[in-house]
């Protein structure tokens, strides 16, 4: 039995210790933000905030999160009360096939917590661990800029 909490609520698995946060996530959890890409840390599809840092859940096991804090895409807000970060990604179209997006959302949301107002080179740097093949790399970096200064408001 390994207890987190996710997204504010607190929850109880019964899965092996060595299952990973991912499998949890987008299986028993029912929760579709973190995705499946390479499995090897590499793209940051699965990206998760791990008591507030990024971390990728597709290799982290169910005994690394015990006791701890996770936050998904699906944690940052709601359709009711969208993050900026939702809001901005929507205005400057960052989005284009959205797999990766979620990630990014993440770790965005991780550097604007550590650094409400991101130079383009903090920012990129924040999201070198994503692989987005859909080149919408200066929306992104638009909309993180947006929503850094809809925050500071």
């Amino acid at each position: 039995m390994t207890s987190f909490t996710l997204n504010g609520a607190n929850v109880t698995l019964d899965l092996p210790d060595h299952a990973s946060l991912l499998h949890a996530l987008r299986g028993p959890l029912g929760l579709s933000s973190p995705r499946f890409g390479c499995g090897a840390e590499q793209c940051g599809s699965c990206m998760v905030l791990l008591d507030d840092k990024p971390a990728y859940a597709c290799a982290l096991g169910m005994d690394a999160v015990a006791g701890r804090k996770v936050v998904t895409a699906e944690g940052l807000g709601s359709t009711e009360v969208p993050h900026p970060l939702h809001a901005a990604f929507l205005a400057e179209q960052a989005g284009q096939c959205g797999y990766c997006l979620s990630g990014m959302l993440i770790s965005a949301a991780a550097l604007l917590a550590a650094n409400p107002d991101p130079d383009e080179d903090a920012i990129r740097t924040a999201m070198e661990p994503h692989l987005c093949r859909c080149g919408s790399h200066n929306r992104i970096i638009r909309a993180i800029r947006r929503a850094a200064q809809e925050m500071a408001v």
